[in-house]
């Protein structure tokens, strides 16, 4: 069953959708992920279990809605004076944060209840809104930086297939490896 859209931004919408993330977390911290039920979430967030169904349809989308919104950066990234030194920053603040274990707890849940990508695009979309930032201040600079679908291709795509797949060895020495080859490769730092 596909999420449906809410038709309302805001008011009674908003009111439950914090509630019942809020259940989400704090049933999770208190029983752990595995005891999570619809009815479970429903009767701690003060609604009906159907309100739950109608909106996400089932406790994997719910989760996975949850996940993407605990995946939404913070804080936008830091000015380190140079591009490269800001792309490094992010990839290694990046990297420690997905590949963590609730990072991937995160991640896997994002993916499980996505039934039509548009919460893996959502996390995607958080990454290149970051990379754009940086971009964006490097030119200021007068720097030469690559676009972002060349940083998501370059850095996050290989970061992501790692945490996923190979997440032996993830150091933040990759995430600056990962860097350097960009830089090298398009020529706008020396290695």
């Amino acid at each position: 069953m596909a999420r449906r859209q809410m038709v309302r931004p805001g008011g009674r919408s908003t009111r439950v959708q914090q509630a019942v993330h809020n259940a989400v977390r704090e049933l999770e911290a208190e029983k752990g992920r595995d005891t999570l039920t619809v009815p479970l979430v429903a009767q701690r967030a003060g609604v009906t279990p159907s309100t739950i169904y109608r909106r996400w349809g089932d406790l994997n989308e719910l989760l996975s809605d949850v996940a993407v919104e605990r995946l939404r950066p913070d804080t936008t990234p830091g000015d380190h004076g140079d591009l490269s030194a800001d792309l490094t920053a992010w990839a290694e603040q990046f990297l420690d944060e997905m590949a963590s274990p609730t990072g991937r707890a995160y991640i896997r849940d994002a993916l499980l209840g996505d039934p039509d990508g548009s919460n893996a695009g959502q996390c995607s979309a958080y990454a290149a809104e970051h990379i754009d930032i940086i971009i964006t201040r490097a030119v200021g600079r007068g720097e030469d930086p690559p676009d972002v679908e060349t940083v998501l291709d370059r850095v996050v795509a290989p970061v992501m297939y790692r945490i996923l797949f190979r997440p032996d060895g993830l150091e933040s020495t990759y995430a600056r490896r990962l860097i350097g080859q960009l830089l090298d490769a398009d020529g706008t730092c020396d290695p």
